[in-house]
């Protein structure tokens, strides 16, 4: 078995693709050493800030923690199964949380989705750093939004660990071996309704 794992998870795609996106992938192994400076937390939000969202409406809210802060602590105790055990050596956990609702009380429909666009671009933005992202479901957002007194409007959705990639990170074999299996996707005939370009 190599010592690097990403050589095991280099996609076999049909078209072309930026060497970043194919490169992206979700890591368990961090760096529990590396710390994020104020200038590159600060370029990872900004890449959030400036995505695209419905109306301009910007429904994204997040919670930034880096490890060693009490904060960080509260989120990683959120965390459930085997996401707890690699998680917290991560340099950074950020909830990513919609706001459902606007100031006069009207639905943001399209809230998740516009979240989920502001964490890619985050992720496009770590690439281009160097870093990895590992984005999570598995959290309890209760505790999330008991721990920072959320309210009402504001749902945590996903929990993101950003921090710098070690190949020889220790974790439990079930979950090294995961590190090195490769990348499958559903073929594009699976997921292209309308068969274009493909037919």
């Amino acid at each position: 078995m190599t010592s690097d794992p990403r050589t095991s998870k280099a996609p076999s795609t049909d078209f072309l693709l930026d060497p970043r996106i194919a490169a992206r992938w979700s890591p368990r192994g961090f760096d529990d050493s590396h710390e994020l400076s104020r200038e590159e937390t600060g370029s990872l939000l900004e890449a959030m800030r400036w995505s695209a969202s419905a109306s301009n409406s910007q429904p994204w809210r997040i919670i930034v923690t880096a490890r060693g802060a009490d904060d960080f602590t509260q989120v990683a105790n959120a965390l459930q199964g085997s996401n707890a055990v690699w998680a917290p050596r991560a340099s950074m956990l950020i909830v990513a949380c919609a706001r459902n609702v606007d100031d006069d009380g009207n639905v943001l429909r399209w809230a998740v989705y516009d979240l989920g666009q502001s964490v890619a671009w985050l992720t496009a933005q770590a690439e281009s750093m160097g870093l990895s992202v590992h984005q999570m479901g598995g959290f309890d957002p209760d505790v999330i939004a008991r721990a920072f007194d959320l309210g009402e409007d504001i749902e945590p959705v996903a929990v993101v660990a950003i921090g710098r990639f070690d190949a020889e990170a220790s974790l439990p074999e079930q979950l090294r071996g995961r590190e090195f299996a490769g990348r499958e996707r559903l073929p594009l005939h699976d997921i292209v309704l309308n068969g274009w370009p493909l037919d």
